[in-house]
Formats: C-alpha cells, sequence, structure tokens
C-alpha cells in the first residue's frame, strides 16, 4: 500500500512531529477557582487526545493576561504557578509520543463573557466580569463596550505575550502558537470592523497588522530559534468591508519574515452576522489560498471528517497538516482509526495494544 501522506512526519524548525493529525485549540472553560489553572480536566483531556495518536496537542486558548480570558474559566499562563502545572500535562503528553503546543490568546473585546452552557454575552462585574479593551471602543455586538488600548497598553500586550511564550518553553512546550483569529483581540486589531484608530496602529494594512508583527517578534526573541512558532489567523471575515484572504496572505508573509514558521487558517469570528456557506472542508480553500501566494506551510481545519477527506488535502498539498476538533471530541483515537484506514503507522500506548485492528487477511 503507498505511504500516507497524512501520517508522513514533518519537522518544524527542532521539532519533528510523528504525523500531520493535529489536535485543534478548543476551550474547556475548566480551569480552577477563575484563576486561570489547569485541573484534572485538563490532564485527561489532553492526555487522552495524545493517547489517540495525534500528531500534536495543542492546548485551548491560554490567556497571557487575567484580562485576557474568554472567561472567568479560562486556562491561563499568565504565571509561574500555571507554568508548573501545565508542565505536568505536557510530560504525560510527550510520554505518549505527542509533540505539545500551547496556543497563546487575548480576547480583546470578546473577554469577560460567560461558558457556552452558562449564559451569553458579558458577564457583569459584579458577578466577577472585568472592564474589556480592544483597539477602538467599538462593542462586539451585544457584548459591554471596550476600552480602546493606549501605546501603554499595547506595549504591556506586547510583553505579555512574550512572558507567556518564554513560561510556555519553560513548563516543556514544544511550540506555541499565537491567536490571531476568530474576532479575538490580535485579530480585532487586523479588521477594520473592530479597528477604528487614526494613528499607527491602525488604518492601513501596515497599521492594524503592527500589533501582531510586534507580538511575533517578541515571540521569537523570548523562545530563541529552536522553537516553532504558529500563528493562527482568520483567512476571511465573511462579512463585506471586513478582513480578506488576500490581506491574510499579505500579513502571513510579514509574519513569516517577523520570525514565524507555520499558520493555522481558519475563519470568521469577527461578527455575528456574518453569513458562512459551511460544508465539508468549507475552510480548505482559504488554507490553500495562504500556501499558494506565500509558499509557507498551513494547516486545513473545519469538518474534515474522514481519513480519505483529510488524506486528500495533504497529499494534493492543499495544507501540510489538518486540525481536528469535533471529531476528536467524539473520538480520541480517531487518528488512530485512521491510520488503520490508510495502512499507516501511529503510536499506541502499549496498554491499549491489544485492541490495535489487525490488517485484513487477502482471500486466497
Amino acid at each position: 500500500m503507498p505511504a500516507s501522506a497524512l501520517f508522513a512526519p514533518v519537522r518544524l524548525r527542532s521539532v519533528a512531529v510523528p504525523n500531520r493529525v493535529w489536535v485543534s485549540p478548543m476551550c474547556q472553560y475548566s480551569a480552577d477557582g477563575r484563576d486561570g489553572m489547569p485541573t484534572d480536566w485538563h490532564l485527561v483531556h489532553l492526555g487522552a487526545l495524545a493517547q489517540g495518536g495525534a500528531g500534536l496537542v495543542m492546548t485551548e486558548a491560554a490567556a497571557v493576561s487575567p484580562e485576557g480570558r474568554i472567561s472567568a474559566w479560562d486556562l491561563g499562563i499568565w504565571n509561574d504557578a500555571q507554568r508548573d502545572a501545565l508542565a505536568r500535562i505536557v510530560g504525560f503528553v510527550h510520554a505518549r509520543g505527542a509533540v505539545a503546543g500551547v496556543q497563546l490568546a487575548h480576547a480583546g473585546r470578546k473577554a469577560s463573557t460567560f461558558p457556552e452552557w452558562l449564559g451569553h454575552g458579558s458577564q457583569p462585574r459584579e458577578e466577577g466580569g472585568w472592564t474589556t479593551v480592544g483597539p477602538s471602543a467599538v462593542a462586539f455586538p451585544g457584548y459591554a463596550q471596550p476600552v480602546a488600548l493606549d501605546e501603554a497598553g499595547i506595549a504591556g500586550v506586547v510583553a505579555d505575550f512574550a512572558a507567556a511564550a518564554g513560561r510556555a518553553v519553560a513548563a516543556g512546550f514544544d511550540l506555541v502558537e499565537v491567536h490571531a483569529a476568530h474576532g479575538y483581540l490580535l485579530h480585532q486589531f487586523l479588521s477594520p470592523l473592530a479597528n477604528r484608530r487614526t494613528d499607527r496602529w491602525g488604518g492601513s494594512l501596515e497599521g492594524r497588522a503592527r500589533l501582531l508583527l510586534d507580538v511575533v517578534r517578541a515571540i521569537r526573541a523570548a523562545v530563541g530559534e529552536e522553537v516553532p512558532v504558529l500563528v493562527r489567523l482568520s483567512g476571511t471575515d465573511w462579512v463585506e468591508g471586513g478582513w480578506t484572504i488576500e490581506e491574510t496572505a499579505t500579513v502571513a508573509g510579514w509574519a513569516a519574515a517577523a520570525g514565524a514558521d507555520w499558520f493555522d487558517v481558519s475563519s470568521g469570528g469577527m461578527t455575528p452576522d456574518a453569513r458562512i456557506s459551511v460544508g465539508p472542508g468549507y475552510q480548505v480553500p482559504l488554507a490553500t489560498a495562504v500556501r499558494t501566494a506565500t509558499g509557507l506551510p498551513v494547516n486545513a481545519v473545519g469538518m474534515i471528517e474522514t481519513a480519505q477527506q483529510a488524506e486528500a488535502i495533504v497529499a494534493s498539498g492543499r495544507a501540510d497538516a489538518v486540525m481536528l476538533a469535533r471529531p476528536l471530541l467524539r473520538d480520541p483515537h480517531l487518528p488512530q482509526a485512521w491510520a488503520t484506514e490508510l495502512g499507516a503507522e501511529v503510536a499506541w500506548p502499549p496498554q491499549y495494544r491489544r485492541a490495535r485492528p489487525r490488517p485484513a487477511i487477502a482471500a486466497a
């Protein structure tokens, strides 16, 4: 049987990833005591995904500051206690043969919200919420109005991302991802729908991209030359007058020059009224467009549901890896099942090997 492109290894700087089925960041809203600390939930959730054969296990969005959390129940990486608690999880992921990554994030004007099962909209200050920030004092529809960041606030955001990246490396993470998608702070600066500034942080594409590029440069300086830096971008806002795929490709090229290695291309999140034609692999063309325009490696993500679909995406060169979310929540061992379907090899814990499917025996 021909070798599988999906289960071929890939190298990112000093890091060898055993295959190209990767875990997408998925918020769990399960941090302990509203202080950003990981819990046993995170250990079991991420540990199960590592046991299932994924090449890269990425954490949920980890806030680089308390005010950067999407909700009060979010994971954080703004202090050393969080770093040390995450190190235990990283060790377990490594023991299962997977690469460990952390997504660094700041929610901006979409911070201080409720987990989806507890309510909608902004969490009031009297109930544990906080004042949010953004590029401009323009609210996400249905949320509280943010405070526009001043120069000192912007410098603080850059410093927080860099410090969080340093903690991630100290915790043992193999790579970091910068979250600049889904309507969160760095995407807010990129998109003219949220960024109404007329100073050097707004207006032109160069101005709107300045914060992301400063963050990437600061993270590269913090982690050194061996640690891969990924960037998640929304390929489009799906709204007239919003962020576009052409801008995404241009900024990806600039981010690569600033020190980024790989681009995780998703979409949307800037406005709740975007009209998105959702279907199998609906975001793959966005990843392909960035790859074609820049020659840079990309992930595809979004409704990638079968081994054959994922294999075709990677084998055809439309993307260099795939990220999965909901399919892995349904079955954390899906990469092992896909490897069996494609005749490929993937890691199995010795405790589970008795359940490993045997190759079919051809009839005589």
